[in-house]
């Protein structure tokens, strides 16, 4: 039930009325003709902008179109006033009982309040996480993970077919490092290298990676194995002890994953695409296309990146599709290139049936996101469509103050550490609260205290508040129905103070919230929504405390205290659903 879209599809019909009686000309583009809230709630309930869209192609002033439409606006259903404002928005103000019919409708469905159908089933896959199978994860991966969680749940609220998936890189040279990393960990386990060898060597940079976690992988491994991979060259044992590591991390991921209520329909392995020939068919497709061809690149301008080299490469014409500069797909030594890899996974997407992509990055992956929507238009002919969400850095505090590094990880906060410390929801609800492209600060002291500044408390205490009326309303009156079904029969039409209306005005306009953070990919839409609804719902709180008349419950009164009744569990029911998109479990009491 989003009221927007329904008047929206009614002011379209007015104007195609009017098409039809050639009092406006045929062939108007509608596309951009929006119904929203207006900016001002003391307008109207909807504001409209259908007469400066039509303006243009129709040749008149803004305000004469709307002046055109005034009286057909008149008589639309629920409709009380139509006002024109400014250069010629239009403003509807509506009946008092669309908003009662609003909460009779969020009591009837509860939670699925919001879901939408402008998905129309579309499939959707959603790519998010992707960290390289070395090590736990850091608060980067916990933004990347909960923004794209998040994000894909909201999809699924409206209307697409989701698939959720995350993608091993484990072909490339990262694991091959963090194989050695853990032999050299496994030497010592066998008493053949000491901690002092180690450090040496990580100082040396002969291995990459030093921290604590490769001890327990290093001791299963010794426990499976015994001595077998102690001697021997390289090649020998390369191979199995990168299989070996890449699971065991794939295990410790997927676990932490887990701790944070994240989950994903699907694990790609780069390695399986590369063995199974993919990235070859992938660059034979191109080819076959005539996007390919010999040539050596200009060296690029400040920092050399790993795939040029200044010889003839074979090169995807990339800049055909947009991006700066063509793009080599395959090493001197012969291997692929990353991108290479990359161009076989996006085409594995489209041949399982995906042409809606969104790949979640970190911030650093930046100048990586032009080559591959260059590659996904060459695969699809421009059909296929991949928005790629950037997660800006993270900077984890107390008080202000940096929190120190891992002792587990050795040199970065782990996600894990984050849970531990606040708890997932905690965690999930603070990386939604700002656009995923800006920065965060993630400040242990200030997401755990009890004020408005804390997002989370002050969406859970609202729902926590409402919870705690309807203790006390059992005691006062325990033979009344406090059913969702019940309250919808009460008198809602006695909710008339302002405070109460603007509660149920923000109520409505949460399904055009999920449709509008869909489509635009901004989960953090939903949390300014929830702490919008929450301070609503506060100011009434605090307005009932300050004037009797105006308490949820009385004793004396029990019509006006089951309306009142009715709003809160409605109030608490789109609170839920919206907590619901963020993975968030609704808290009944606060201790």
């Amino acid at each position: 039930m989003n009221i927007f879209n329904l008047y929206k599809d009614r002011i379209l019909g007015i104007v195609n009325d009017l098409v039809k009686a050639s009092a406006l000309p045929q062939g108007l583009d509608l596309s951009k003709v929006a119904a929203e809230p207006p900016r001002d709630a003391a307008h109207g309930d909807i504001a409209t902008n259908v007469a400066m869209v039509l303006s243009k192609p129709v040749g008149k002033n803004p305000r004469e179109i709307a002046a055109l439409l005034t009286e057909p606006l008149k008589k639309l259903q629920g409709v009380t006033e139509v006002s024109i404002a400014g250069p010629g928005f239009i403003n509807l103000r509506l009946v008092g009982s669309t908003w009662a019919n609003t909460l009779r409708h969020v009591l009837t469905i509860g939670t699925k309040f919001g879901d939408g159908d402008v998905g129309q089933g579309a499939a959707v896959n959603v790519e998010y996480v992707s960290a390289n199978p070395t090590g736990p994860m850091h608060v980067g991966h916990a933004r990347g993970a909960v923004v794209g969680d998040a994000l894909a749940r909201l999809l699924a609220k409206a209307g697409f077919k989701v698939t959720k998936e995350y993608y091993i890189n484990d072909a490339g040279g990262q694991v091959n490092s963090a194989a050695r990393a853990v032999r050299m960990r496994y030497l010592q386990v066998l008493g053949r290298l000491s901690e002092d060898e180690f450090q040496a060597a990580l100082a040396r940079k002969e291995i990459e990676y030093g921290g604590a976690y490769l001890i327990p992988i290093a001791e299963t491994l010794a426990k499976r194995d015994g001595d077998k991979w102690a001697a021997g060259d390289e090649s020998a044992w390369l191979a199995p002890i990168k299989a070996f590591v890449v699971a065991e991390m794939m295990v410790m991921i997927k676990d932490d994953l887990a701790a944070l209520g994240v989950q994903h329909d699907l694990f790609t392995s780069e390695k399986a695409l590369v063995d199974s020939g993919k990235v070859n068919s992938a660059v034979k497709f191109l080819e076959n296309a005539g996007l390919m061809y010999t040539g050596i690149l200009e060296p690029p301008k400040g920092k050399t990146p790993d795939d040029w080299e200044a010889r003839p490469q074979r090169l995807f014409k990339a800049t055909e599709f947009g991006d700066e500069i063509d793009r080599p797909l395959q090493k001197s030594d012969g291997s692929w290139t990353y991108f290479a890899g990359d161009i076989a996974y996006h085409k594995d997407k489209v041949d399982r049936g995906f042409f809606q992509l969104i790949n979640v990055w970190g911030a650093d992956h930046g100048g990586y996101v032009k080559r591959v929507q260059a590659a996904l238009k060459a695969l699809t002919a421009g059909k296929g469509e991949l928005d790629v969400v950037l997660c800006q850095m993270v900077k984890v505090l107390n008080n202000g103050e940096p929190v120190k590094m891992s002792k587990r990880a050795g040199n970065f906060v782990t996600m894990r550490d984050l849970i531990d410390a606040v708890g997932k929801d905690v965690v999930r609800f603070i990386m939604l609260t700002r656009k995923s492209d800006a920065g965060l600060d993630f400040d242990y002291a200030k997401v755990t205290e009890k004020t408005r500044d804390n997002p989370v408390f002050y969406v859970q205490y609202a729902h926590a508040r409402g919870r705690s009326v309807f203790r006390h309303a059992k005691d006062m009156w325990p033979s009344a129905d406090f059913s969702d079904a019940g309250l919808a029969q009460a008198q809602l039409d006695l909710l008339q103070d302002p405070d109460e209306i603007g509660a149920l005005r923000l109520m409505a306009a949460w399904p055009r919230i999920v449709e509008q953070a869909a489509l635009t990919h901004e989960p953090h839409r939903v949390a300014f929504y929830l702490n919008d609804l929450a301070s609503q719902f506060h100011g009434l709180w605090n307005k009932g405390n300050d004037a009797t008349e105006l308490r949820f419950l009385q004793a004396d009164n029990q019509a006006i205290s089951l309306a009142r009744l009715a709003l809160v569990r409605g109030v608490g029911l789109v609170i839920a659903s919206g907590l619901d998109v963020y993975g968030v479990e609704p808290v009944e009491e606060m201790r």
